[in-house]
């Protein structure tokens, strides 16, 4: 039973460390350019590529489901940007379509130690990343062989202080249609809402679709610019939601699946990378999803279906455009199922609680290491009374071990007659041998889904505990912590008893070197959960130790006066 229990448990950490070398697995990245460490904002026309999406926004327009457009108007690349400033971000719009295609945001760091805002969405040499928008159809403005050029009161906009909204409003008409796109954004807040209104002073009905999509190449994942050599591989590609199907992963490799349509009046499309996402959420009307790639550029978007617009009448098309960090809180009112895009995997149950437990002490405590030092405790605490028991039979187990090894010596190969010896001083001394792999077990799935929360929750990005450790999300630099759990988990070992099998204690003597460079490159809050773990563990193994210690030596005593 001894030998089945440690069998037991080195299956059980061989699996844990099997499943985390699985999250460094680059299922979902398909590699590509690099991307630049810092980006730098387009502000004028020369800062415009002369190659690929800016300079012929028209090849990246789906096409209607009706009437194809007639524009003709001239792409005009050299356009001045426009530039908007909020409390939450540095945007450039290019009035040639009215996209979006550059997007800093200001309350996240590019990089550890640098004050510079991560760029999300850019249109360079070194990476494209753009959300888009027009109208299509008959009468659409976009299409055929142009963007619609869109004219601005100014070409800089700010948010003040006292500012709750900002409105940035683009005018474009043609044949007694005003076309108006106006962007506004609000104090304190990411969803940025757009607005299409169609003013129709003509004499014929205006018929079109508006679309909203977002355009990405194959560069890296920024957002793991800081994380070392051995970053750990995120889900970066496209997802889509309804409220049938709340959250659903497509790769850029299957975005030209011919079989990907879906029509939805309420859902959302998104690009989704380490931390951060960018999405479109339709308001008010049905929308067709869809997807294609066309050479490096991956598209997924939503279009409306065909509207109509009499003579004297207007209408309104609104979409939302996201462009910020996985917060649940922020995602979870704009759309269902847009909050699953910060993915917790399949134990996101366990992952989901446990991140509410450290938010919650994090509240109380302001600092995340000392928070995951206080959720550990609690994890021990709530794992008490089957951890007690588990260690006392371990305890028990290791007081016995003397009788156990002259059992061995003294029938020798016959194993039955060992066997049966074995359980009659297991039934004698109340041991349970498979007991002691209870709290190993039992870790696993906290340790498992801890690793997500600290891979997923951007909360944690760049969070930092004491000393060398700046940020928890990130491997320790130095390898302090690493180090520290392998020695916690080697003076635990040596609490325990100790393997009658020469082979057994040779693997279990290895297993606190191989778990330790296991760690070396995991998030550094990972590390300091299981270092803490091991040391309440091995502070109560050695008091139940000492307990059963004397029940031992007095029972000895006893056994000998008789």
């Amino acid at each position: 039973m001894q030998k089945i229990l440690r069998i037991l448990i080195i299956v059980a950490m061989l699996i844990t460390s099997y499943l985390l070398v699985l999250a460094w697995r680059d299922d979902y990245i398909t590699g590509g350019k690099p991307a630049p460490p810092t980006a730098t904002a387009p502000t004028a026309a020369s800062d415009v590529p002369a190659g690929r999406g800016t300079a012929n926004p028209a090849s990246d327009v789906p096409v209607a489901s009706n009437a194809a457009s007639t524009v003709t108007q001239a792409t005009g690349s050299a356009q001045q940007l426009i530039e908007v400033q909020t409390d939450k971000y540095d945007i450039r719009i290019n009035p040639m379509g009215g996209d979006v295609v550059y997007a800093a945001l200001r309350d996240e760091a590019a990089t550890l130690n640098n004050a510079q805002p991560f760029v999300l969405l850019e249109d360079n040499s070194s990476r494209v990343y753009v959300a888009q928008s027009g109208l299509v159809g008959r009468d659409g403005i976009d299409g055929g062989t142009a963007r619609a050029p869109y004219s601005t009161p100014r070409y800089r906009y700010q948010m003040t202080a006292n500012d709750k909204t900002l409105v940035v409003p683009l005018t474009y008409q043609k044949d007694g249609v005003t076309i108006s796109k106006t962007y506004t954004f609000t104090q304190g807040q990411y969803p940025i809402q757009v607005a299409y209104n169609i003013n129709n002073t003509s004499r014929q009905t205006w018929q079109g679709q508006m679309y909203a999509q977002l355009k990405r190449d194959n560069s890296k994942d920024p957002g793991l610019a800081d994380k070392g050599a051995i970053s750990m591989a995120t889900y970066l590609g496209g997802a889509w939601g309804t409220p049938d199907k709340p959250y659903n992963k497509l790769k850029f490799s299957n975005f030209d699946e011919a079989n990907f349509n879906v029509s939805t009046q309420q859902g959302w499309v998104a690009i989704v990378q380490h931390y951060f996402l960018s999405a479109w959420v339709p308001h008010g009307y049905t929308a067709s999803f869809y997807t294609r790639s066309v050479g490096n550029d991956h598209i997924i978007g939503l279009m409306s279906n065909p509207v109509e617009v009499a003579p004297a009448k207007q209408l309104t098309l609104t979409t939302t455009l996201y462009a910020g960090p996985k917060d649940t809180h922020v995602l979870r009112p704009l759309a269902e199922g847009l909050d699953k895009t910060v993915d917790y995997g399949v134990l996101w149950p366990i992952s989901k609680f446990l991140f509410w437990v450290l938010e919650s002490l994090h509240k109380v405590i302001g600092n995340w290491g000392w928070s995951i030092i206080a959720l550990t405790l609690l994890v021990k605490l709530a794992l008490l009374p089957i951890s007690n028991k588990s260690y006392y039979s371990m305890a028990k187990m290791r007081a016995i071990a003397p009788r156990l090894q002259a059992l061995k010596e003294e029938y020798g190969d016959d194993r039955m007659r060992m066997s049966q010896e074995m359980m009659r001083i297991y039934k004698e001394e109340q041991v349970n041998p498979l007991a002691g792999c209870l709290p190993v077990l039992m870790q696993m799935p906290i340790f498992l889904a801890l690793y997500w929360v600290l891979v997923e929750s951007v909360q944690l990005r760049h969070a930092p505990w004491i000393g060398w450790i700046h940020d928890l999300s990130s491997m320790d630099p130095y390898f302090i912590l690493p180090l520290c759990m392998g020695l916690a988990m080697f003076v635990q070992q040596s609490l325990n008893p100790q393997p009658t099998d020469p082979m057994q204690a040779r693997v279990m003597k290895f297993m606190p070197i191989i778990f330790t460079a296991f760690m070396l490159f995991f998030p550094a809050g990972l590390v300091l959960y299981w270092t803490v773990n091991n040391l309440f563990s091995m502070v109560q193994q050695y008091l139940i130790n000492k307990q059963v210690d004397k029940q031992q030596a007095a029972k000895d005593a006893a056994r000998n006066v008789v």
